[in-house]
């Protein structure tokens, strides 16, 4: 199933999104804000981009996808949710002590989820382990990577970043969402990260900047990746931490927080 109307997109991004706010609500804790910002990356790697299967999930051919970010675990379970890796409903079960949808995601226990993160700085490096693996076997399988930009002050992502290079990943694509928010602040204050285009250059990857809540720029970002010979591309998203609910957006207090009742009746309005 590939899906390229861009309305029919943007209304699956909503969707995306309100199953955002119903995991962090009904499980009393989580990371809205962050999830909310990559809500419409998501939506385009699953519903246009990727080739997968949820009838099949460990199909050996399918392209691969690691939440680096793995505390964005709500916008990953949406999203398979809707894609119909397992049953919607199963989104309110969120953190609660007998469901397999936990706050990081585990692939052991929860389908199409490609690895288990959560702990910051490692997804990159798992990505170029799979990524290096697929040009092995020739396999063609394309690799996809989400980082935060607050996760990419760890040292790790630099020394992947590195390798990466080194091994002309180009069958590896870096999304970085770059809301400009972590828990502490703003990134720029907290430990300023830029400019992450010069510094990816300086890397050797290819560069492509774009605005991620924009569905037309995100499909053709990931487009002209694919054309992409010889080198790793980072997609720079410039993104809105707690995007589509209005009390939320560029809000720090939202990196982990859940709403209340009142809060969660007027997030969902919002996402009508």
């Amino acid at each position: 199933m590939k899906i390229t109307d861009i309305k029919e997109l943007e209304s699956l991004a909503k969707k995306i999104r309100r199953g955002i706010i119903e995991q962090v609500y009904c499980g009393k804790s989580g990371h809205p804000g962050g999830a909310l910002s990559c809500a419409d990356i998501l939506t385009v790697l699953y519903f246009n981009q990727m080739n997968i299967s949820p009838e099949n999930p460990k199909a050996p051919e399918r392209d691969r996808f690691v939440l680096s970010k793995g505390h964005a675990s709500p916008a990953l379970y949406s999203t398979l949710a809707h894609r119909g890796y397992f049953d919607i409903e199963e989104l309110k079960t969120f953190r609660s002590l007998e469901t397999n949808l936990q706050g990081h995601p585990d692939m052991n226990k929860v389908p199409g989820v490609d690895m288990t993160t959560g702990s910051l700085g490692q997804g990159l490096s798992v990505a170029n382990g799979m990524a290096l693996s697929s040009k092995l076997n020739s396999d063609g399988l394309r690799v996809y990577c989400l980082v935060g930009d607050g996760e990419i002050q760890e040292g790790q992502i630099w020394e992947a970043a590195m390798s990466a290079s080194h091994y002309k990943l180009d069958n590896l694509c870096l999304i970085v969402d770059n809301n400009n928010l972590q828990i502490d602040g703003q990134v720029d204050e907290v430990k300023n990260i830029y400019p992450l285009d010069e510094k990816f250059k300086s890397f050797g990857f290819e560069i492509l900047k774009i605005d991620g809540h924009n569905i037309p720029q995100i499909i053709e970002a990931f487009e002209m990746a694919k054309k992409v010979k010889g080198k790793p591309t980072v997609i720079i998203a410039n993104t809105i931490k707690g995007k589509g609910v209005s009390f939320m957006e560029n809000q720090v207090g939202w990196h982990g927080k859940a709403p209340n009742e009142e809060e969660y009746k007027q997030a969902m309005k919002e996402l009508e």
